[in-house]
């Protein structure tokens, strides 16, 4: 377990009613005791957990720095699972400054990116998926995202690996028995109830993959290129979907050069927006690297909204745009539905579709739902457990890959001990998910993308 104690600053820099200096660690009492007085004239270490006091902060001299409120955590009910001190002092870059070197001084270390929490998680206060949460919850930026966080916090997505791993251990603990038993009658052993129960873990980890793409377009966002010819309203979308005049908006073709990038929410969804260039064929330099910027938009995005004026006949530069998003997840937004109607849909055959007049400000609501049911966010709910990041998503599937070739290899009548081996493999993976099993690599790679402070 870690020994030193560390020190940080955990509420934002800047001015504000209070800044929190949070210590923590086998020696963090003593080390705020060296740098508070309360009013009372008690001292901190004949405090009990969850008390606070009232007093300043002094340096070593005993010059004063800035009246405080020191909370005591007691080991092991504290964030860390360690004593703790958080020593609340007035808003403000200098006050928090100052009052932190007092506690270096004292003798605590800064803190480095996420070592409280990742000290919560070496003391089994929380699991990696719970600690994953808790950046989901700070950086959440709507309310479906901090449901799927909330609920990840308190432990949905652990509660669902450990039903899964459980059966799996019951598994390989009977195939392990049979091998040093074959003559025995092992429970759980019989091929229909055996095949059953991996099945059952089979379909349970298919659940949480599936539903990762989903979850991804709530929490980390959609990048979505909103492409079409010159002219046919992209930025006159792009104004109605963020909000703002955020792109120019002439009669002119080839108004916009370059791409403008803007994050917004649509109902539930975060879409990354980029509005490009209108693609066409151009004799003009800087219109055209334009327009290969706006093609390489669309190869990297991973939602496409390809607007076309329907007020007008379609076209081989229509066409060919048709072509460049066959292979692509897209919404065919169909502009200037205030118009009389002159193009010919027949060519967006197999294209989700949505009639919408970016001018007037109409079709925005069925637009919203038609982004939902693509990106597949419909039928979301922060009830179920949902995979927060690559990571997670990496060992649910390596697990799911495991899972699916052990129940080929019994149907094939390869070696029980082949089939134990997978089964292995697919228990290791989902401790590698929850962090019971996962390398010091992995474990500090996750915390060292946390802030200073938490």
């Amino acid at each position: 377990m870690p020994e030193s104690t560390i020190a940080a600053i955990s509420t934002p820099k800047g001015e504000g009613s209070i800044s929190v200096i949070r210590i923590s660690g086998g020696g963090a009492i003593a080390v705020a005791e060296k740098c508070f007085v309360a009013a009372s004239g008690k001292r901190l270490s004949d405090m009990s957990g969850y008390s606070a006091a009232f007093g300043e902060v002094v340096r070593r001299d005993k010059t004063h720095i800035d009246e405080a409120v020191a909370l005591v955590f007691r080991a092991p009910k504290s964030y860390t699972g360690e004593d703790v001190v958080e020593l609340s002092v007035h808003g403000g870059i200098v006050p928090a400054r100052e009052c932190l070197k007092c506690v270096f001084a004292a003798g605590a270390r800064s803190a480095a990116p996420g070592e409280f929490t990742k000290r919560a998680f070496l003391n089994g206060k929380i699991d990696l998926t719970e600690a994953e949460s808790i950046m989901e919850i700070i950086g959440a930026k709507g309310e479906a995202a901090l449901s799927i966080a909330k609920s990840a916090k308190e432990g949905k997505i652990s509660r669902d690996i450990e039903k899964i791993t459980d059966k799996l251990l019951f598994a390989a603990a009977s195939l392990a028995a049979y091998s040093d038993f074959p003559e025995e009658d092992i429970e759980g052993l019989d091929g229909e109830s055996f095949i059953k129960m991996l099945n059952e873990c089979e379909e349970s980890l298919i659940k949480l993959i599936s539903g990762f793409e989903a979850g991804q377009a709530v929490l980390a966002g959609v990048r979505t290129a909103i492409v079409g010819k010159p002219n046919v309203g992209k930025s006159t979308l792009m104004n109605m979907l963020s909000r703002q005049e955020l792109s120019i908006v002439t009669p002119l073709a080839g108004t916009t050069r370059d791409i403008i990038e803007k994050q917004v929410n649509i109902g539930d969804i975060i879409l990354l927006l980029s509005d490009t260039a209108g693609i066409r064929d151009s004799g003009d330099v800087i219109e055209h690297i334009g327009v290969e910027r706006a093609i390489k938009k669309i190869q990297n995005s991973q939602l496409v909204l390809a607007v076309f004026d329907i007020s007008q006949p379609f076209d081989d530069e229509d066409k060919k745009i048709m072509n460049l998003l066959k292979s692509k997840k897209c919404i065919a937004v169909l502009n200037k539905s205030d118009l009389p109607q002159k193009a010919d849909l027949s060519g967006l055959a197999g294209f989700d579709t949505v009639l919408i007049s970016a001018k007037n400000k109409t079709g925005y609501s069925e637009l919203s739902k038609e982004i939902s049911k693509v990106c597949g966010t419909t039928g979301l709910s922060p009830d179920d457990a949902i995979l927060l990041n690559e990571r997670q998503y990496s060992c649910a599937t390596r697990a799911k890959t495991a899972l699916s070739e052990a129940k080929e290899a019994l149907t094939s009548g390869i070696t029980l001990d082949a089939v134990t081996v997978l089964i292995d493999d697919a228990v290791n993976a989902l401790l590698e998910l929850s962090g019971k099993r996962a390398s010091e690599s992995i474990v500090n790679e996750i915390f060292k993308n946390f802030c200073i402070g938490k």
